[in-house]
């Protein structure tokens, strides 16, 4: 199980940042940054948030509760929203199909256009 540390510098480095510029993002010091990734210290809400956004991630991705399968569309207005769902369930389906698959075996599919 990766910790809070290890995950904020592996994510620093895959974006290409130093500690000093993240730093500067997050609007504290170089040695504040140290302190989390050595895990000697952790983030204030504020920051975890703060920090969740620079990387695109959620706060339990970077508290290790989930294990970051998951799309952020907190970005997007609600009409491309739904094109991303639509696209997800339709991808699903076709996934399906091909393992020879049901995904509601107790459901009519007519219940399911609704």
């Amino acid at each position: 199980m990766l910790d809070f540390g290890i995950r904020l510098k592996e994510l620093r480095i895959k974006k290409g940042l130093t500690q000093e510029q993240l730093s500067e993002l997050l609007g504290v010091t170089k040695s504040v940054v140290s302190y989390y990734e050595s895990n000697k210290r952790a983030p204030s809400p504020e920051v975890l948030v703060a920090i969740s956004h620079i990387f695109h991630v959620s706060a339990d991705y970077l508290l290790d509760l989930d294990d970051g399968n998951t799309i952020n569309i907190g970005g997007l207005d609600r009409k491309d929203a739904e094109v991303v769902r639509r696209l997800v369930a339709y991808m699903r389906e076709v996934q399906d199909e091909a393992e020879g698959k049901k995904r509601f075996p107790n459901k009519e599919e007519s219940d399911l256009s609704e």
